[in-house]
């Protein structure tokens, strides 16, 4: 029998290596989503109605060449990574009061499908 201690830790560390695994994404089936979610406004390759994602893994909010952002975004010191771009796809306007976008992705697994895609899309 293991003692109490030894099954906390070894529960949290399970919880941790879940937690690392959900985060991490699937690519594929984020390019899905990435198709039926996201290209009515965006696209990997071209501005839209919305910015180009070629390129956002890194970049920083609201510089994307060409394309007319909200002084919102312009303003904010945001650099696209996991972690912003998860708060931003939770809740736009929250993460950045004034911005443009009107959509977001409730379900988390889903925005860490949809940022494992853009993170591999960088490399095509």
């Amino acid at each position: 029998m293991l003692k109490p201690h030894i099954n906390v830790s070894l529960i949290i560390s399970l919880l941790a290596a879940a937690s690392s695994a959900a985060a991490g994404g699937d690519a594929e089936r984020g390019q899905s989503l990435y198709q039926n979610k996201c290209t009515a406004c965006h696209s990997v390759e071209y501005n839209g109605v919305g910015p180009t994602h070629k390129g956002v893994y890194g970049r920083k909010a609201g510089s994307a060449a060409d394309f007319t952002y909200s002084e919102a975004l312009k303003r904010s010191a945001v650099i696209w990574n996991e972690s912003t771009l998860n708060k931003w796809l939770t809740d736009p306007e929250k993460f950045i009061p004034g911005q443009k976008m009107g959509f977001l992705v409730p379900n988390a697994k889903e925005r860490a499908d949809l940022i494992a895609y853009l993170k591999q899309a960088e490399s095509k």
